[in-house]
């Protein structure tokens, strides 16, 4: 039976996940609130950058943390169509979760079918991304902790919609964004206690690309789009304003126009 390291970097990994969790979580909800005071096509654009962000934060915490995680005696190379498929489960449960909330006429509705859609797409991007793990070895899962784990998934996506409706100032964001970060963070490492490896020794070679050949560079790329979206979101001008600055124009407008008419 191989050990686990959850940590092989020490604190680096923990901490880094948390911090992208956090940050994809922030971008999210201040993405949903702007979609939420917005019509149309402005909407909808909003709700998918909010998905986008949402997804690939939550998703880069999962391998950022997997980054630390080691078995003695064995190597371990990931998939890599396995891994990319989990991003994109990541991308479209989230999407259609925030999407139920933004378009629903029924609240209460819309955050039961959009949690439960969401976190137990959360779960399934974190396991698929385990189902891309190659190793010389057998894993297996504890049912009471993946089951806990799942739950803790749905609950979490379900406060994070809710927090999307409900919070609407910057800093209540921010709180919000902290919780939600250490939830999300609290799925990943559950459900890795829940893990198992029993190793048998070989020296063939492993299938797959090595966490830094593949999943640190994915993670560099999805980690710069999310601090390059906060850039946007943090100098695009809210719905309120848009509006104070065209009724500020309106009075000069009106000016011009009766000079105008003077003159003529």
């Amino acid at each position: 039976m191989g050990h686990l390291d959850h940590a092989t970097f020490g604190w680096l990994t923990p901490v880094l996940s948390y911090v992208m969790a956090c940050i994809g979580a922030a971008l999210g909800l201040r993405c949903t609130v702007r979609a939420l005071g917005a019509t149309g096509r402005s909407r909808r654009n909003w709700l998918v950058t909010a998905a986008s962000a949402l997804g690939t934060g939550i998703w880069t915490m999962h391998f950022v943390a997997m980054l630390g995680f080691g078995v003695s005696g064995t190597d371990i190379r990931y998939d890599v169509p396995l891994t990319v498929l989990s991003l994109a489960v990541a991308m479209l449960v989230v999407c259609a979760g925030v999407f139920a909330v933004g378009y629903g006429r029924d609240r209460t509705r819309a955050l039961l079918v959009g949690g439960l859609t969401t976190g137990l797409g959360v779960a399934s991007m974190h396991y698929l991304g385990m189902a891309a793990v190659r190793l010389h070895g057998d894993v297996t899962y504890d049912p009471m902790l993946v089951g806990l784990s799942v739950l803790i998934a749905v609950v979490a996506a379900t406060a994070a919609l809710w927090a999307a409706l409900d919070i609407k100032s910057p800093v209540a964001v921010t709180l919000a964004s902290l919780v939600m970060g250490a939830a999300v963070s609290s799925m990943h490492y559950t459900a890795m206690f829940a893990v198992d490896v029993r190793v048998t020794p070989s020296g063939a070679a492993l299938p797959g690309a090595t966490a830094m050949q593949f999943i640190f560079p994915l993670a560099v790329g999805l980690g710069s789009y999310l601090f390059l979206t906060s850039a946007f979101v943090a100098l695009s001008p809210t719905t309120g304003e848009r509006e104070a600055s065209a009724s500020a124009q309106q009075p000069g407008d009106s000016v011009a126009g009766r000079q105008q008419a003077r003159t003529a």
